[in-house]
């Protein structure tokens, strides 16, 4: 990919705050060391001053000090900011399409894949694409957090050891799923699951490995992990102001579209490795690191199964999509040809994966009308 310097363009918006010669303002509304902050971030911004020898910079305000993560789509909207992290669930009857790709997930075991299709689906699939259009932004990339386990008291192997166990849930399937194995699904803050744990007053939690060791550092108190793989989170790492990206050049928008490929290589690598780190961290620790028994396998199947086949009518009485079918099945489809794909290459190497997105994705962009 062809890499220029760019210049400044003042931002849109009544509110906007101005770009600072060649610098542009990105809102993140996690902390600079969170992996979604850091690595799509921090480390682009210092990347892409670099090679360009400063003539294009990300000013980065995190932690919602720029606006809160609910209006951070209304921010890029009106040009407070040029670049930001978005996640749908937070504006879900604006972003009602996003929301069922979000609800399919729960039957994805593959994180780097769902990123990647999210990706894909996000940039090329027009039904998407409108609807960020639709709200003021253009969306260039997705996230998908590790897939999800069961973190645990007392081990939860098998159907059986489910049964009447308290276990947190976010909503949604993970709630539907809870109540199909005989638990019962607790609704309580992410922030809240440690006393929980501690307490007794909640017996298990869905959570990705990464809050083992990170944040809420749940191997402090918890004894065991069942690896069931039992879904992601997506969401949009990067979508971009109509005005910003229209007012760069073909070449400015190569060098931009590159560094943003690693940033979202980066991001699902060390997800990746962080779930490593930290399931063998627990390990180390005394935790358990249990393996499913096989008919706790199969009962996640039926449902996944039974879940796919009623998402279609459930999204149009719930989220008034009209008739997602095609959507689902398309994203399904991207997302086994993005596992395979991904198959050959070095999945820990932020670099390969990177170029297969600048290949596969955003190569094929006619950057002369995409987004205009």
């Amino acid at each position: 990919m062809k890499k220029m310097a760019c210049t400044a363009v003042a931002l849109a918006g009544v509110v906007a705050l101005p770009a600072l010669g060649n610098t542009y303002i990105a809102t993140n509304w996690m902390s600079p060391v969170h992996i979604l902050n850091e690595q799509p971030y921090q480390r682009f911004s210092e990347d892409i001053s670099e090679s360009t020898n400063g003539e294009m910079s990300f000013e980065v305000y995190s932690s919602g000090s720029l606006v809160p993560a609910r209006t951070t789509m209304q921010g890029i909207r009106d040009g407070v900011a040029q670049l930001g992290v978005v996640y749908p669930g937070y504006t879900p009857s604006e972003l009602p399409v996003n929301n069922v790709l979000n609800d399919l997930v729960f039957t994805s075991d593959d994180a780097l894949a769902a990123a990647i299709a999210y990706t894909d689906i996000g940039i090329n699939n027009e039904f998407v694409r409108e609807e960020w259009n639709d709200n003021g932004g253009i969306f260039v990339g997705g996230y998908s957090t590790p897939v999800y386990h069961f973190i645990c008291m007392d081990p939860i192997r098998s159907v059986e050891d489910a049964r009447g166990k308290r276990i947190r849930t976010a909503g949604g399937a993970q709630t539907d799923w809870v109540r199909k194995l005989g638990g019962v699904p607790v609704s309580v803050p992410i922030g809240d699951v440690y006393s929980g744990l501690s307490r007794g007053s909640i017996d298990c939690t869905l959570s990705d490995p990464t809050n083992l060791d990170k944040g809420n550092k749940f191997w402090e108190v918890a004894e065991s992990v069942t690896t069931l793989p039992m879904g992601v989170v997506m969401g949009a790492t990067y979508v971009m102001n109509p005005s910003f990206w229209q007012g760069l050049n073909e070449e400015q928008k190569h060098t931009l579209l590159d560094h943003l490929a690693l940033g979202i290589a980066r991001t699902q690598a060390t997800y990746a490795a962080d779930v490593e780190a930290a399931l063998e961290g627990s390990r180390e620790r005394g935790l358990e690191i249990l393996s499913p028994d096989e008919d706790l396998i199969e009962a996640l199947a039926e449902f996944q199964a039974g879940f796919v086949d009623a998402l279609p009518q459930k999204a149009m009485e719930e989220r008034g999509v009209d008739n997602p079918s095609s959507l689902i099945d398309e994203f399904i489809a991207k997302q086994a040809e993005w596992s395979e794909l991904l198959d050959t290459v070095d999945r820990t190497d932020p670099e390969a994966i990177a170029q297969l997105i600048r290949d596969e994705i955003y190569s094929e962009l006619d950057l002369a009308s995409f987004g205009h």
